[in-house]
């Protein structure tokens, strides 16, 4: 088995396909005419986007999520975070946490985006030899 892809529940597709493609240079592999889904290419996993309008349709029970208590998040991983950071301040991202040498080696630093996802911009973890 394997994870294939992750859906946020956002008030507008549109409006989050364009932002992490703003902020963190990804880009659209589908937009449904509807606009109530589409995916972004990340590469082995899919990100993809569902209206929260289309889920309760579906009857779901969708929640924004809470930006003060959040309960996941996505992570990008980069070589130079600190420019990641900076191309997702200018695209809108909230800032949750500057860049940072973490005890373990890798680099960190978290934003959220409009819908109030949490998203980490991390260096890869450094392998045990």
């Amino acid at each position: 088995m394997k994870l294939r892809y992750t859906i946020l529940y956002v008030a507008d597709v549109r409006e989050a396909l364009a932002f992490y493609e703003r902020a963190f240079g990804l880009s659209t592999r589908m937009l449904h005419p509807s606009g109530d889904y589409g995916e972004l290419d990340t590469g082995g996993t899919t990100l993809s986007f569902s209206s929260r309008r289309l889920i309760a349709a579906l009857g779901k029970s969708p929640a924004a999520p809470d930006p003060a208590r959040p309960t996941f998040e996505i992570a990008f991983e980069t070589h130079d975070v600190a420019a990641a950071w900076e191309r997702a301040l200018a695209a809108g991202a909230e800032p949750v946490q500057p860049p940072r040498r973490e005890d373990w080696g890798q680099t960190t630093a978290y934003v959220r985006d409009a819908d109030g996802f949490l998203v980490e911009i991390c260096t890869p973890v450094a392998s045990e030899s």
